[in-house]
């Protein structure tokens, strides 16, 4: 039927599909709307940086303004990624810049953004607006110089756990006076001291800032003064800081902060919690674990409209002392609308999950860390596979997944029967033989990414179905049962797949013996073959 409408119908009929997969399913229905759909799109995300080559992606949509782009496989985060196994984006953004591609956006997460890179982009599209870097490293204040020089019409500057080398505090001062555009700004991984008399005119002269992140040396009273100057914000980022609850300075802030929506804050136990009692018109937090239990009890009698929380350890092995599986049961049935968990702690039992499942079913993304990667239930000393059993079961919506705690095969047959929806699952320390990762390929129909790390699965799991990599993105193995050889097998059934193995102590050569085990595979599928960045402790089979 939409065959008979002229392709500007069409073309406006695809300007209300915004979803990526939506939008690739309608390229699929014939030639016409393939060449339309080519032509129109202007967002484009690639969850692989080696999937396709950067010529072929402009070729493919030379209407391109948008672009989300990831590197490093997710375990980088955990440092399991030798350091220097790739993920550059300069030959991205060189590419797009000779193509004079009108670029606006750009999303970048686990890349390597050099300095070059971003003066390269900011100096090659001239109505850039939004940068985003998620956990990229390689780049300092001089790079964020250049971008706040250049691009006068920048809306949102968005830094999120990125390694920066912060050369100087100056970079702010780079923002020209005529910069009004400003919509986010989020600089709260930088760990130097910064300009305030710079940030407090750039705000003050941006009247539609709505999103401010600020990093830790900001002191009080210049966040008191910052926030003055912009009543219109909803989503705030603070440092951590010692105040008088009786002066006047601290009232002023605690009235500015009670209209977010989103805070994320470094400060600590009793001084959160005071401040927590303010803001019942919170949707997103994260803070740290030292909020305790009791904090989190506070969050649930006060923040209803919660619907994400992250929980992050205050020290790299979290404190014992700290939350517990009370906490997470206090906030499940306090926030009903929370689809969004991330909750690192120390122990965790069948009953609370089975309790949050309950309280929380639609849960959308799911991960808890118990940082004794293989404890049991406390209570009982049983596994923990049928509290996840009830995760998986009656939170029917659920696209992401992280276990952790003692597990066995059976909360894999529990997760391949239920998780119809399931896109990402990231396993650690857990399962019994390969057939809890057949029982996962098996079952869930939709699974994009799958990480696997110290587990007892090897070539049988490996191999059993190996059409299904066809339809994943990418699957990371480290510290397995798998072998050298059924690597090899593999990569040669399936060409359109490249296998890298690696082992970042040593070259990897064609001399490794087929049943020596592998410390690290990475296979994913691609368009563009054999990478040319790979470090010699690479070797994509």
């Amino acid at each position: 039927m939409m065959n008979y409408f002229p392709d500007e119908v069409i073309e406006h009929v695809f300007d209300y599909v915004v979803s990526h997969r939506d939008r690739n399913a309608l390229s699929l229905v014939c030639k016409s709307w393939y060449r339309i759909e080519r032509c129109t799109r202007q967002k484009v995300f690639i969850g692989n940086c080696y999937s396709i080559s950067p010529e072929r992606l402009i070729q493919r949509f030379p209407a391109l303004k948008s672009l989300t782009l990831k590197g490093k496989p997710h375990f980088a985060d955990f440092s399991l990624v030798p350091h220097g196994w790739g993920g550059f984006v300069y030959p991205w953004i060189e590419a797009l810049a000779k193509s004079r591609v009108g670029l606006e956006e750009l999303r970048l997460k686990r890349m390597v953004v050099s300095d070059e890179s971003l003066e390269l982009l900011s100096r090659s599209f001239m109505n850039f607006k939004s940068l985003v870097l998620v956990s990229c490293e390689g780049f300092s204040t001089d790079g964020l110089a250049a971008v706040a020089a250049n691009c006068r019409f920048l809306r949102e500057l968005d830094l999120q756990e990125n390694e920066v080398d912060d050369h100087k505090g100056q970079w702010l001062s780079c923002f020209p006076d005529s910069c009004t555009s400003l919509v986010s700004l989020n600089f709260a991984c930088l760990k130097g001291d910064v300009s305030l008399g710079a940030l407090e005119r750039l705000v003050a002269r941006s009247p539609n800032l709505k999103s401010l992140r600020l990093n830790r040396s900001v002191p009080l009273d210049a966040l008191q003064r910052i926030m003055m100057r912009a009543p219109q914000l909803v989503d705030l980022g603070i440092g951590s800081f010692v105040h008088d609850p009786d002066s006047e300075t601290y009232t002023k802030l605690k009235n500015t902060i009670l209209k977010c929506k989103s805070i994320t804050t470094g400060i600590h136990g009793s001084e959160l919690i005071k401040l927590i009692r303010h803001c019942g018109k919170l949707q997103r937090l994260w803070i740290m674990d030292c909020i305790g239990d009791k904090g989190l009890g506070v969050v649930a009698s006060t923040c209803k409209d919660l619907q994400e929380l992250r929980v992050f350890p205050s020290v790299p092995y979290g404190n014992p002392a700290a939350v517990t599986e009370k906490g997470l049961v206090a906030i499940s049935m306090g926030c009903p609308k929370l689809h969004s968990l991330l909750y690192f702690c120390h122990q965790m039992t069948n009953a609370a999950l089975i309790t949050v499942a309950k309280n929380c079913p639609n849960f959308i993304r799911f991960r808890l860390c118990i940082l004794d990667a293989t404890k049991p239930d406390p209570d009982t000393m049983q596994p923990l596979d049928e509290g996840f059993g009830a995760i998986v079961q009656s939170c029917r919506r659920l696209r992401r997944l992280s276990l952790s705690g003692q597990l066995t095969d059976q909360v894999f047959l529990y997760i391949g029967m239920y998780a119809e929806q399931l896109e990402m699952l990231s396993i650690a320390f857990a399962g019994e033989s390969d057939k809890g990762m057949q029982y996962v390929l098996n079952g869930c129909k939709k699974l994009r990414k799958l990480e696997i790390r110290d587990c007892p699965f090897g070539n049988m799991a490996l191999l059993t179905d190996v059409g299904k990599y066809e339809t994943m993105r990418s699957l990371w193995m480290s510290s397995c049962e798998v072998t050298v050889g059924a690597c090899k097998r593999l990569a040669k059934k399936m060409p359109r797949l490249n296998v890298e193995i690696f082992n970042e102590h040593e070259q990897v050569d064609c001399s490794l013996e087929d049943g020596q085990r592998v410390e690290k595979m990475y296979l994913y599928r691609t368009l563009a073959g054999k990478r040319k960045d790979a470090p010699e402790y690479v070797w994509t089979l």
